[in-house]
């Protein structure tokens, strides 16, 4: 038996739904590769630096810390939000009080180091750090998001830095601040980034807000 040919009216169709679902293929491929983006900076900005003694700059002469690095290079106020051994529950309940101060229109959040030293609870770590994003962002700031790694042999973040940043659609750095601690030449100890660490974080992170679209 011969199969019947189809009408051409249906074999156009066929065609055109093909084209269609090809499209929006593309589509959806497109918006999953787009990296996440920040709102532009204008010159009037302020950013505040959030951490601990990474942030904060131990191990660097003073003007040396990596926010003050990155406010030359953004030509932007960047506030220097460092508190040496803070651990994030601490950060999370400090945090409001500079929001309210400084107001500022990006956050970039490096916080967890301490409680990885002190092996803390990494879900309490990952919730904190998960709080102070949302209390940023109801600040109506953006975020950034920097991985820390934890003590050992292979210097990588835990996994839930890159979770929490995609869960939020924001910029995360993950790889500068395991780069920097594993290089001899650009850090002071084991834990702090020397000068030139810092001004390489500095940079890291400047490209990363410009790949975001904030300046």
């Amino acid at each position: 038996m011969k199969a019947c040919p189809l009408p051409n009216g249906t074999t156009r169709y066929r065609r055109a739904l093909a084209f269609i679902l090809a499209t929006l293929l593309l589509t959806l491929l497109a918006a999953c590769d787009k990296p996440p983006r920040i709102a532009p900076l204008p010159a009037n900005a302020v950013v505040l630096a959030f951490g601990d003694s990474l942030t904060h700059g131990n191990g660097a002469p003073a003007g040396e810390a990596y926010p003050e690095v990155l406010a030359g290079l953004l030509g932007r106020t960047v506030i220097n939000a460092g508190v040496p051994g803070e651990v994030s529950a601490a950060g999370l309940a400090r945090l409001p009080q500079l929001l309210d101060q400084y107001r500022p229109q990006l956050v970039i959040l490096c916080h967890g180091g301490n409680d990885f030293l002190q092996r803390l609870d990494r879900t309490h770590t990952a919730a904190n750090v998960a709080a102070m994003i949302e209390q940023s962002r109801a600040a109506g700031a953006d975020v950034i998001l920097v991985g820390v790694p934890e003590p050992g042999l292979l210097l990588s973040p835990p996994k839930f830095y890159q979770e929490t940043a995609e869960r939020f659609g924001i910029p995360c750095e993950g790889k500068i601040v395991s780069d920097l601690l594993g290089d001899r030449n650009y850090k002071s100890d084991t834990i702090h980034p020397n000068a030139a660490g810092y001004r390489r974080m500095a940079e890291a992170l400047y490209a990363l807000i410009k790949k975001a679209h904030g300046i």
